[in-house]
């Protein structure tokens, strides 16, 4: 991206298994911006709450921990790392066992309220991408660009199972309604729910290669910041 450009926020939502992290990745590497995997903070909470024995309905003792919790996202050439409390967890973030959890934990008002605080210091410089669930809507409601990316269910239990494999132990229909499961926790929860913004483009990803929607969206940012650049002149 032209470095004279103003720099923007990109803020992508959707459901489980739509290709956000995917896409937002290589929108962030296109334009040269820093790319916040704001899931992975939430699967850092749930794992360490999981990991001390603190079921979700304890709500206040989960809130505190996340208040306590150092999380750090370090990019890197293949991706980003995820480092809670000094400890590199991007692996054991991606369980089968915290898919199914992580909604309950994330649905905690004091967790919610912690990430959304860490998340927007994040962007303040702007040049972000943030993907997750709620960032057009509540995380950044002022972000430049919105995007809410979707995908057949049929596809995104496909992409999870790939991306699970076969040690998994879960077949691709348990992963069918555990991400019906994760649709209904996340469009219904009373904080924060799922939901696309007034102002946010939709993109079906169902059959579409992420680089092309990737391409697309870069496209759009740098339509935006060029716009913001007359206005300015």
């Amino acid at each position: 991206m032209n470095q004279r450009l103003p720099r923007i926020n990109i803020a992508i939502d959707g459901p489980a298994g739509a290709g956000k992290s995917t896409v937002a990745r290589m929108v962030a590497k296109d334009l040269h911006y820093i790319y916040v995997d704001t899931g992975a903070m939430y699967r850092a909470v749930a794992l360490k709450a999981m990991e001390a024995g603190l079921q979700a309905e304890d709500a206040s003792r989960v809130a505190e921990l996340a208040r306590r919790m150092e999380i750090r996202l370090v990019p890197e050439p293949d991706g980003q790392r995820v480092w809670a409390d000094g400890e590199d967890v991007s692996q054991r973030i991606r369980t089968v066992e915290v898919n199914r959890q992580v909604s309950r934990y994330a649905t905690i008002e004091g967790v919610r309220s912690r990430m959304g605080e860490l998340q927007r210091r994040m962007a303040l410089a702007k040049g972000v991408v943030m993907d997750g669930r709620d960032i057009g809507t509540h995380v950044l409601p002022d972000a430049e660009l919105k995007v809410f990316l979707t995908a057949s269910p049929g596809e995104r239990a496909l992409r999870r199972f790939r991306e699970l494999g076969d040690e998994a132990g879960i077949t691709l229909q348990q992963l069918e309604a555990d991400i019906a499961q994760r649709d209904r926790e996340d469009r219904e929860r009373d904080i924060a729910p799922l939901v696309r913004a007034a102002d946010a483009r939709l993109v079906d990803s169902t059959g579409r290669p992420a680089e092309e929607i990737a391409r697309e969206i870069a496209e759009w940012g740098i339509a935006i910041a060029r716009t913001i650049l007359a206005e300015e002149k």
